[in-house]
């Protein structure tokens, strides 16, 4: 049974794994992945990992900052992917952004990446822009956002 909960310390060797798994030449370096999970600052970070049996096989980091937070990276181990899990961090990060009194979530993603791209829309994230040769291979990022409801 895979589960959703907060991202510890002792996460971050297999979430630097997924990084290289799924990401590539733009994967996080395993630093920056104990950055991502670990930092304290001026920003209101959230860390989520899913975790099936004792591995983790997914992960989404959540960074918020005034109206705005940014979905900094979400990903999917391949062999657990259409599985819901992607979905199931997404609307976490949507939950908690809108918690935090975000009006507003951002994100980019690569234009070759269509499941990504359709996730995303079926979440009611739009285009607003795009950055020209941004990813290796010379693939452009889309931004996308959604604008959030205040919690009542």
């Amino acid at each position: 049974m895979t589960f959703l909960r907060a991202a510890i310390p002792a996460d971050c060797l297999a979430v630097a794994a997924l990084e290289s798994e799924l990401f590539g030449a733009d994967a996080w370096s395993p630093a920056a992945v104990a950055e991502e999970l670990g930092q304290r600052g001026p920003q209101w970070r959230r860390a989520l990992v899913a975790v099936d049996g004792r591995s983790v096989v997914g992960y989404a980091v959540l960074l918020e900052s005034g109206d705005n937070a940014d979905v900094a990276r979400i990903g999917v181990s391949r062999s657990h992917q259409r599985r819901g899990l992607a979905t199931a961090l997404l609307a976490s990060a949507i939950e908690q952004a809108r918690a935090a009194g975000s009006r507003r979530l951002l994100l980019e993603v690569a234009a070759d990446n269509a499941a990504a791209l359709s996730l995303y829309a079926r979440h009611g994230f739009t285009e607003i822009a795009r950055r020209p040769r941004y990813y290796s291979g010379d693939v452009d990022a889309v931004v996308m956002q959604r604008l959030l409801d205040p919690v009542r």
